[in-house]
């Protein structure tokens, strides 16, 4: 596969995905009592509403020139106003993990549908080579990237509002000081290799459902 062709799958594949994420938070945040989201025109899946300029388009553009095996963007967050909530802590944390699990169910969705093509659609051996699988392949893989990474509890992504609302209230208040400076640390984090270990999950997973695929194929 070109790099045209690589470009031409993942971007619109990682787009799409983040779009979902933060549809996710925005769903979530109004079935907690807050419609902001909603007012606001961020409930949808058009991604003009939803682009940012360095996470959705800078960030892809250089991992993807720098051959990167890891994929991952980010979007405009949601505006959430967590006064509404019923439950402000339990639902912060639902809504957080909203946008994580909707990747999760985005890669299980790309699996099912490749398991279905290969049962049903007569295939040779070089559609495992072709663009056709690797729509599949990113769709599967950047979902999970995109889950684990957003877990990471570094602020601003949603591990980190996922562990503020768990902590007792003393830790939660040291550990929200770190939130002007989250970006940086996140950036410099990933600049030195350190967040390997919650990508991991994403390869077990991945190579989970790609054996799946495979029985199913055979």
């Amino acid at each position: 596969m070109t790099d045209l062709e690589q470009w031409l799958i993942v971007i619109p594949v990682l787009l799409f995905s983040v779009v979902v994420h933060e549809c996710a938070h925005g769903l979530a945040a109004e079935r907690a009592g807050d419609p902001t989201a909603r007012l606001l025109g961020r409930i949808t899946l058009n991604p003009m509403s939803h682009i940012d300029p360095v996470g959705s388009i800078l960030v892809p553009i250089l991992l993807l020139a720098s051959n990167s095996t890891i994929f991952f963007a980010w979007a405009k967050p949601v505006p959430v106003n967590p006064r509404n909530f019923n439950e402000p802590r339990r639902d912060d944390i639902i809504v957080s993990i909203a946008g994580p699990i909707s990747n999760i169910l985005l890669a299980v969705t790309f699996t099912v549908l490749l398991a279905i093509v290969v049962k049903v659609v007569p295939l040779d051996s070089s559609f495992w080579r072709s663009p056709y699988f690797e729509v599949f392949h990113y769709g599967i893989w950047i979902n999970l990237i995109l889950a684990f990474f957003n877990l990471i509890p570094i602020p601003p992504l949603d591990g980190s509002h996922i562990l503020e609302n768990l902590l007792p209230y003393e830790a939660a208040r040291k550990y929200a000081a770190i939130r002007p400076y989250g970006f940086m640390i996140l950036l410099a984090a990933l600049y030195f290799n350190l967040l390997t270990v919650f990508f991991l999950p994403a390869r077990v997973i991945y190579r989970g459902l790609m054996m799946f695929v495979q029985a199913v194929a055979m």
